[in-house]
């Protein structure tokens, strides 16, 4: 890796992590308020899943315009807006299934373990599957969502005998 890959690959992850603390802070505060307000466990039965799935998706919206603006800025289809959409389409199903890493997490520790009290919400959610979700989520937007080898380039298929060829030992 080239200098200068590692240069960008580093401003790439710091802005990265920059957008996804300002999520994370959204996603916090309106967890928090959901879960100790209209949604506490003894008022509504699966309170903290319900605010955990609302904060998320809010934070869903933030992280998508802070990385398609900012992180993966150089990389995002602008071409036209089937890719922007498509795109977009992308980012939501790598998103959602981020969010369903710290929901299980959440799941696991208030249903499945009895931790129940807002600390452990808190732990299980924020700490254990925001890390988790974060690789994943990182690894896809980089090599998949945000990719600049699928912007929008169509890829040439060579005719089969010219394939050949260049197979041929």
């Amino acid at each position: 890796m080239s200098r200068d890959s590692r240069r960008a690959l580093v401003r790439q992850l710091l802005s990265f992590g920059l957008v996804g603390g300002v999520g994370l802070v959204v996603d916090i505060v309106v967890f928090n308020a959901l879960r100790t307000t209209v949604f506490e466990p003894h008022l509504v039965h699966g309170g903290p899943i319900i605010a955990k799935v609302i904060s998320t998706s809010i934070a869903i919206v933030v992280n998508w315009i802070g990385n398609r603006y900012w992180t993966f800025r150089t990389e995002r289809r602008t071409t036209s807006r089937a890719a922007v959409l498509r795109e977009g389409v992308e980012f939501a199903v790598v998103s959602l299934i981020g969010a369903a890493i710290a929901l299980g997490c959440l799941w696991i520790s208030h249903y499945a373990l009895g931790f129940t009290s807002v600390l452990d919400d808190n732990l299980a959610t924020n700490v254990v599957g925001l890390a988790l979700g974060t690789a994943f989520r990182f690894a896809l937007y980089r090599f998949w969502v945000f990719s600049g080898r699928r912007r929008g380039a169509s890829v040439a298929v060579a005719p089969l005998e010219s394939r050949s060829e260049v197979l041929a030992p």
